[in-house]
């Protein structure tokens, strides 16, 4: 790839066409927790917003409508949003009228308890009634609760264009279905978000072709299980590795991400499709969630050990360049030391690029909550996640270290963090490079740089010449 300056100059979209409306009208101030998919349904949400008039603010003290975009998968994320809720009721009192609504998942899965808050809360909003909001958002100025968690078996919000609220106008995430039909004991994303459902390829395709002449260069297909995507239609059928070839042909010049993987699904006709498109990035999210087949089998997680390292063994043939990251839970109910001592083993067996990792905590509904005790004792959970973690820095620095005088193809994102002078981006392994900046290198160009050394977080290296 090369520099991409020339094939921006006449695109039809540019990246201020995709950013929120700001001005005049009423303010919009929406806060998200969680995944990136929650990130996508705000983009969803302050798009309806403005064809109602509403402008999108930063600044929260100017808003006449507060949306909070919220997550269920974890405990903690569910305290941080009651505590904000607390935070909000000094807000209300500050400026008369203004209304504060919680959507997302924890709307769905909380809404008797977060109406018993009538002085702060006023709208509850599923992750599927988005469309409504609008309505809803009348009915609470008018004084009485907007209230709507119905889930649907249809809506993708496939024709809506979203606002794109990243900073860099480099990298966007585009929803390609919702929902999930897997059931993993621990998890409470298929009550909250409901059954699963496939998006029209063409509304994707669109999507994805107006980022790419809006100057984006990399997009990063999003599901809760990608690979079960599945469209049907006048006898047609587009499978997951149909629609990423499809993607990968808008232009070499883009870059093709995807997250996430479940490892039942994972077939060898997607590996051949990302060996065959260059421009398909080189990693794999695959979540193990433990390395022991007991707990997979309590998990439902509806595979075994032997299957996922069947599947990790087929990544590294199809594509020797490919990096591996993965999600473990520590302290599920019944884990036992040996369970714990099969999860380190998996680690160890994979060599992770990197992980994320989490202590179990039990979610309302789930059937982990029905049917199973939560009986691993919370210090042996924090002992355990921390074994995890330190065993994963270990393996994160190992394969950084192995990357020390390779070359890379990186797209620059922009400034990095800690310096003006440098500039950072990502490997197609998704390994974060920082490096120092040169006159006529910017956000969304490609270069060529050579690793001189890394941390167990970040490569770091100097631009050569192609």
């Amino acid at each position: 790839m090369t520099d991409t300056k020339k094939e921006t100059e006449n695109h039809r979209l540019s990246v201020a066409d995709l950013r929120p409306l700001t001005g005049a009208g009423k303010k919009l101030y929406v806060e998200t927790y969680g995944c990136q998919m929650n990130v996508g349904d705000s983009e969803i949400l302050i798009a309806i917003m403005q064809r109602e008039g509403y402008r999108y603010t930063e600044d929260i003290a100017q808003a006449d409508v507060i949306l909070v975009n919220t997550c269920s998968i974890r405990d903690n994320a569910e305290q941080r949003i009651w505590g904000r809720l607390r935070e909000f009721h000094r807000y209300k009192k500050a400026r008369k009228g203004l209304i504060v609504g919680i959507v997302g998942c924890m709307a769905e899965r909380l809404r008797e308890e977060l109406l018993e808050r009538e002085s702060i809360v006023d709208i509850v909003a599923g992750p599927d009634s988005y469309r409504d909001m609008p309505r809803l958002v009348a009915l609470a100025a008018s004084g009485a609760h907007g209230v709507n968690v119905q889930l649907s078996e249809e809506e993708t919000y496939g024709e809506i264009r979203p606002v794109r609220l990243d900073k860099n106008g480099v990298s966007a995430f585009v929803a390609i279905m919702r929902g999930c039909n897997n059931f993993c004991s621990y998890c409470v994303v298929p009550y909250t978000r409901g059954r699963e459902r496939s998006r029209d390829p063409q509304t994707i395709l669109r999507e994805v072709t107006e980022l790419f002449e809006a100057g984006y260069r990399e997009v990063t297909l999003l599901g809760q299980n990608v690979n079960s995507y599945r469209w049907e239609h006048d006898g047609q059928t587009v499978t997951f590795p149909d629609l990423m070839e499809r993607v990968a042909a808008v232009s070499p010049l883009l870059r093709v991400r995807f997250a996430t993987s479940h490892p039942k699904d994972l077939s060898d006709r997607l590996l051949e499709v990302m060996a065959a498109r260059p421009n398909i990035c080189r990693a794999i999210h695959l979540p193990a969630q433990s390395g022991s087949d007991r707990l997979l089998k309590a998990m439902n997680r509806k595979y075994t050990r032997e299957w996922y390292l069947g599947r990790v063994a087929a990544i590294r043939h199809a594509l020797p360049d490919c990096a591996i990251t993965t999600d473990l839970i520590a302290g599920f109910c019944g884990e036992t030391e040996e369970d714990h001592a099969q999860t380190l083993s998996l680690m160890r067996e994979v060599g992770y690029d990197s992980a994320y990792m989490f202590k179990y905590s039990m979610r309302p509904g789930t059937q982990a909550d029905r049917h199973m005790t939560d009986d691993v004792p919370e210090e042996e959970k924090v002992r355990r996640l921390n074994e995890i973690i330190a065993l994963q820095n270990d393996l994160s620095l190992a394969s950084n270290r192995r990357d020390v005088g390779k070359r890379f193809e990186v797209l620059v994102e922009g400034p990095s963090r800690r310096s003006g002078e440098q500039l950072c981006g990502r490997t197609s392994q998704n390994k974060m490079v920082v490096f120092d900046a040169r006159e006529g290198i910017a956000a969304g160009d490609y270069v060529t740089v050579r690793i001189t050394d890394c941390t167990s977080a970040t490569l770091l290296g100097e631009v050569v010449a192609e």
